[in-house]
């Protein structure tokens, strides 16, 4: 990252490593991170395979043990640990149908489509559609005047101010915790994936199409199998917390102290990936769920990476530590972070923006 921000340990940066010891990630040539990285580039079909099968072995047996327990009128405490288990495994999934997307799961592109489909599918997500908002995530990503597609909607200081009380109120609301990681997970899953965006191109409306199909069709059998109340009513439960840790992990990758943004004529690929994605250190089964996504600013360094293979390459050099990182009890700090305070680089909180309102308001009268 530029010399914009200095990062301490009390910050997140890895204990110990610090800019004379190691350098920067941000700061290895193009030529030397991508030689590093290549390493870890190449899918294996017995990992990807295994983790494919179990990954939906355990969601079924998860779900025969929901109706196991019901069937039997076993209590009601049985469901709480099988909800989480199977909203876990629904990240898992999304992990798989993610790499899918990016072509990294399989080296045949035939393969990644058609288990992507089908992954996509369990994970309440149009494998085609998402893909290309995603690819634009990634290649916009950091990037202030190319916001709005596949991130978490940020708005700048001057932004904010120049909006209406109505308008204000409307973005308060959509920032604030309980909306964001209350409501907004669940509706995104279960209704706006289940309609094009504007832009969409026609290919992307049928995949959109074929997808609500498909899942119609899972709905249905999950109903006939094992009856409507309980599938409907623990498949919310079940995709409602997947959802809201999805958005979680997606949120604190992009939004912590230090992150870095830049106006498109200053942006660069790197620095986006590397500073502008946190490595989220997660303990051990929370890391097996997730797919490893935590060691997000590998990922942002290469998406060809499959997922099992992101620890290995993060350990492969020690810059690749040299990054922020987020532990599960640093990154509730970040839920706080409001607007981007572009002339002092950083995302602020309401009461930040409140010690520097009166002066913003005065510079733009």
């Amino acid at each position: 990252m530029p010399n914009t921000h200095s990062r301490s340990n009390s910050s997140g940066k890895t204990s110990g490593a610090t800019s004379h010891e190691v350098e920067k990630p941000s700061t290895l040539e193009v030529s030397k991170w991508k030689k590093i990285v290549s390493e870890f580039e190449k899918p294996s079909i017995w990992k990807s395979s295994w983790q494919l099968v179990s990954t939906l072995g355990l969601y079924l047996l998860t779900w025969s043990l929901i109706y196991l327990n019901y069937s039997k009128g076993g209590p009601w405490y049985y469901y709480l640990p099988l909800i989480l288990a199977g909203a876990g495994l629904t990240v898992r999934i999304f992990i798989i149908f993610h790499d899918c997307g990016h072509q990294s799961f399989f080296k045949k592109k035939k393969l990644n489509q058609i288990f992507g489909f089908i992954t996509g599918t369990f994970a309440f997500t149009t494998f085609k559609h998402w893909t290309w908002e995603h690819n634009v995530h990634h290649a916009t990503v950091g990037d202030i005047d190319r916001r709005g597609m596949g991130d978490v909607w940020t708005l700048m200081v001057d932004e904010y101010l120049a909006l209406s009380k109505f308008q204000r109120l409307g973005y308060r609301i959509w920032r604030h915790p309980l909306f964001l990681f209350g409501f907004a997970p669940t509706y995104i899953f279960l209704v706006r994936e289940r309609f094009p965006a504007p832009t969409a191109s026609p290919a992307n409306r049928k995949a959109v199409i074929c997808t609500n199909i498909a899942l119609l069709s899972l709905m249905t059998l999950g109903c006939i199998i094992f009856g409507s109340f309980i599938f409907l009513l623990f498949q919310l439960f079940i995709i409602s917390v997947a959802a809201t840790a999805g958005v979680w992990l997606f949120y604190v990758q992009h939004q912590f102290e230090g992150v870095y943004w830049e106006r498109h004529e200053h942006w660069e690929y790197t620095s986006a990936a590397l500073d502008g994605s946190s490595f989220y250190k997660l303990p051990k089964i929370l890391q097996w769920f997730t797919g490893n996504i935590g060691f997000h600013h590998l990922h942002h360094l290469s998406t060809k990476i499959p997922n099992y293979n992101l620890e290995a390459c993060h350990n492969s050099h020690p810059a690749f530590s040299n990054v922020t990182k987020l532990t599960l009890f640093s990154s509730f700090k970040c839920m706080h972070f409001r607007l981007w305070d572009e002339s002092q680089k950083e995302l602020i909180t309401w009461k930040q923006f409140k010690a520097i309102r009166g002066e913003r308001e005065a510079s733009l009268a």
